[in-house]
């Protein structure tokens, strides 16, 4: 009876999702997501990390494959969005699969001046929740009302 809860167990563990920080997140890899309906074939792209502010590592990824609706643009839905900082822990909770190798880095250069000057000022933060519900807040945002 020991043996088999002790073999129960041993098995229940390797079930089990990797453990927080076990996944070596590195520039120029593309992951598959958890995504919202409809993007399925969306990708994210780890684009620049940042290990010299805040308390915590800051990845910036790209993401493609998105039918994110936006009345600020041509056509009124934008099918890339950049950068969005997020923590490891957020990413951990949104990839599946392994990465995959890419050659070149989306470019995230202007966008990333800009966060990083309002990060540094106080007016910026990152994403602390899974990708496919930043997306969603990130949509949500363009499309409220202005008053």
């Amino acid at each position: 009876m020991l043996k088999t809860a002790a073999a129960a167990l041993g098995l229940a563990l390797l079930l089990l999702p990797a453990t927080a920080g076990a996944i070596d997140f590195q520039i120029a890899q593309a992951w598959s997501y958890e995504t919202r309906p409809g993007e399925e074939g969306s990708q994210i792209y780890i684009a620049k990390i940042d290990r010299d502010i805040g308390t915590k590592t800051i990845y910036h990824i790209y993401i493609d494959g998105l039918h994110l609706k936006n009345p600020l643009v041509s056509g009124g839905e934008q099918a890339t969005f950049s950068p969005l900082p997020i923590t490891k822990e957020a990413l951990e909770a949104s990839v599946i699969g392994e990465p995959r190798r890419v050659t070149a880095v989306p470019d995230i250069s202007e966008g990333y001046v800009i966060w990083r000057e309002a990060y540094l000022q106080g007016r910026a933060g990152v994403f602390t929740i899974p990708v496919k519900q930043a997306i969603q807040h990130v949509e949500d945002a363009f499309n409220q009302p202005k008053q």
